[in-house]
């Protein structure tokens, strides 16, 4: 599984509007439910949130991947933010982040939820990557960069 198999332009926010942890995973969420992806707000919303109370996702190097399992993603699907600001994640490296990965599905899909997760995780140790979609000015730009790293880097 490719992220451009899941992640498309309308599910990529630059830049996010909100500077709060809790608020940028709503608005993440509702890229999702704007695009037509998922089929109950509140339902995902709290899965993502549930996951986010166990260990929170800002995995370092100002990336975070909030993700959940919920019956109301009727498969998975992916969303980016890039904040202006750095927000507050409670990061593993104790630093704020910017780039912010969205990642949810059904509970039936643990193997290809944990390979997208896998794959973003690849990608975003790549510094050169993470300072380029930074830089993105919008979604076209962003998708065009995650789609090239993805045939440089990436098989399958």
């Amino acid at each position: 599984m490719k992220l451009k198999d899941i992640l498309s332009e309308n599910l990529i926010k630059i830049p996010l509007a909100s500077q709060e942890k809790r608020l940028v995973i709503e608005e993440m969420v509702d890229l999702l439910v704007k695009a037509g992806s998922i089929k109950d707000r509140n339902e995902v919303l709290k899965a993502v949130l549930d996951r986010e109370a166990v260990m929170s996702t800002g995995v370092g190097d100002g990336v975070a991947i909030p993700h959940g399992k919920s019956d109301a993603a009727p498969t998975i699907f992916v969303a980016l933010g890039i904040a202006p600001k750095p927000v507050e994640f409670q990061s593993m490296d104790d630093r704020p982040v910017r780039l912010i990965w969205l990642l949810v599905g059904p509970p039936d899909q643990t193997g290809p939820h944990l390979k997208a997760l896998s794959r973003i995780s690849r990608l975003m140790h790549k510094s050169e990557f993470r300072e380029q979609l930074l830089a993105a000015k919008n979604s076209k730009e962003a998708l065009t960069t995650i789609i090239r790293e993805e045939e440089k880097y990436l098989e399958n």
